[in-house]
C-alpha cells in the first residue's frame, strides 16, 4: 500500500489492464477477470480514474484474497499493483 515503502519500478507485473474511464464497478469486474487470468503469485498492475477505485481495490483484496501491492495517485489517475493469490 501506499504507506509502505517499495520500489514500484522493480516489481514485475504480467498483465497491464487500462481501466481509465470506466466507474465502478467496472474497474474491479475487469481486474476480477484479468486476476482469473494469471497464474497464482503472478501481479496485475491496474490504472484507474475512478475517485472510489482505491476505497474498491482495498475492499475487493480483502474479500478475494488477493494482495493489493501497492496503489498510488498521480494527476488524476490511480495505480494499483495486485499480486494473485
Amino acid at each position: 500500500m501506499s504507506d509502505t515503502i517499495l520500489d514500484t519500478d522493480t516489481i514485475q507485473f504480467q498483465k497491464d489492464l487500462d481501466a481509465r474511464g470506466l466507474n465502478c464497478p467496472l474497474p474491479i469486474l475487469k481486474a476480477k477477470k484479468a486476476l482469473a487470468e494469471l497464474a497464482s503469485g503472478e501481479v496485475l498492475r491496474i490504472t484507474a480514474t475512478d475517485t472510489g477505485s482505491v476505497r474498491d481495490f482495498q475492499a475487493f483484496a480483502k474479500q478475494t484474497g488477493n494482495a493489493l501491492l501497492h496503489h498510488s495517485h498521480n494527476n488524476g489517475e490511480f495505480v494499483f499493483l495486485m499480486r494473485r493469490k
